[in-house]
């Protein structure tokens, strides 16, 4: 299964290297679905992106990393749920902090945690290959014995796989900043993906090596600290250390999660698809403060949950929604506007289709597999028209409310110290300066 997540999701990312540079704009599927299929469909791409897959995912990834952080603490007791969402929730708010505070540091906290997480998973293929070359390969004899068959369950299980390899279309929400995304994209995209994959399949191989299937599987019911357990079984001393790097790792993750839909959201601001508000950026420290607090918040509010599988398979059916509309958009641009793409990096039409039949097929075997779970997703994922006729296709809002909107805004402008992009370039330029005045935050020239 990891095989198999592992090439769908570099499938997906060459795909995604190719919309990439045929839109080298900043925003990811919100920007390319928006310019081919027009402003409903690109907010609910965002709607989806931003409310159930960004938000959900730093969810997840937070309470994965309190239960490493505590698993040291607890050894085999049971953590209690009210102290891993505490743990969570600090070390969101930590992360929120920094990207508030500096990119730079956001920058930093990325290459060092990114640093911690390829060196766990060197430590155990490292220690899985010793326990490989003394002969331990029982458990690769009918590993896949009593394993769950059917399409639904595979559906489900494929979800699982593929949340471990999520984040490799964040780097199309920055395509505007990436120089030569034309060459820069594909190379960057392959490299990384192919990377990733094998390392990840080394990884549980190297689970195996010293744990049984039925460990392997014990590990991830009621826990997610897989790891530890390995850890604890073949690494002595050294194994004290794994729930930190491991913790660390996922820590990474909710940075970049956090980087990138912070910035999608601004981006829905800029075109008015969101409150203004969430385009704003602080005027001290040049970071966009309301967009990273509206992650944050739903992030804690999804926080609420303890069915973790339940956000990653939530996560996963989100996405193959969101990751449909976005190769729909490709396919309709090479059919009306091929001259679009002027980079020479272009796939043979069989790939994009390829992933979309596979994409559109494991989303028709969840929808089977789990009824209830994905009327659910589908119904906080088509809220999102409701949202859009209210906050965008209603232009006569009444004055009160229109009022209402004008104050919060205002307030928000004041308590963040946050003014439109624009505002703090041009000040920048011209060596003026900004401050208060009247009700809201405007430039000073003096």
């Amino acid at each position: 299964m990891w095989t198999v997540t592992g090439l769908f999701s570099a499938l997906g990312a060459i795909v995604y290297a190719e919309l990439g540079v045929t839109i080298p704009r900043s925003g990811g599927e919100y920007v390319y679905i928006l310019q081919t299929f027009g402003p409903l469909p690109a907010f609910l791409a965002f709607w989806i992106t931003f409310v159930v897959i960004g938000s959900a995912s730093c969810a997840a990834n937070s309470l994965i990393f309190a239960d490493y952080i505590l698993r040291p603490i607890y050894m085999d007791c049971t953590t209690p749920s009210f102290v891993v969402r505490i743990v969570a929730l600090l070390g969101i708010l930590t992360l929120c902090f920094i990207h508030c505070f500096s990119v730079k540091w956001a920058t930093k906290t990325a290459i060092i945690f990114t640093t911690c997480k390829v060196a766990a998973l060197l430590i155990i293929v490292g220690f899985g290959l010793f326990y490989l070359g003394k002969g331990n390969v029982e458990s690769f004899h009918n590993s896949f014995e009593d394993s769950e068959t059917s399409p639904g369950a595979l559906a489900l299980a494929f979800y699982q796989g593929f949340w471990a390899f999520s984040g490799w279309n964040y780097l199309n929400f920055l395509t505007g900043e990436v120089k030569n995304p034309g060459r820069t994209l594909p190379i960057v995209i392959i490299l990384s993906l192919t990377t990733v994959t094998l390392i990840y399949i080394f990884t549980n191989v190297a689970y195996l090596a010293v744990l049984s299937p039925a460990e392997v599987l014990a590990s991830g019911e009621g826990s997610t600290a897989i790891a530890v357990t390995f850890a604890t079984r073949s690494m002595g001393v050294v194994g004290l250390i794994m729930p930190a790097l491991v913790g660390a790792s996922v820590f990474g993750s909710i940075n970049g999660e956090i980087f990138s839909i912070s910035r999608l959201a601004f981006t829905a601001g800029e075109e008015g698809h969101m409150p203004a508000i969430l385009s704003m950026v602080n005027i001290d420290r040049l970071t966009p403060i309301p967009s990273i607090l509206a992650v944050v918040i739903l992030a804690i509010l999804f926080q609420m949950s303890d069915n973790i599988l339940y956000l990653i398979e939530l996560t996963g059916f989100a996405f193959s929604v969101i990751s449909a509309m976005a190769v729909c958009s490709l396919l309709y641009i090479r059919r009306t506007n091929p001259q679009m793409n002027t980079s020479g990096f272009k796939l043979p039409i069989f790939f994009p289709v390829l992933y979309l039949i596979v994409d559109i097929a494991i989303g028709i075997l969840t929808i089977y597999q789990e009824p209830i779970k994905s009327a659910i997703s589908l119904g906080v994922m088509l809220f999102g028209i409701v949202v859009y006729a209210f906050g965008v296709l209603w232009k006569k809002k009444p004055r009160p409310l229109l009022s209402l909107i004008y104050h919060i805004t205002i307030t928000l402008q004041k308590v963040l110290k946050v003014v439109e992009q624009d505002t703090v370039s041009a000040t920048l330029e011209s060596d003026d300066h900004l401050k208060l005045h009247g009700n809201s935050l405007e430039v000073s020239y003096d």
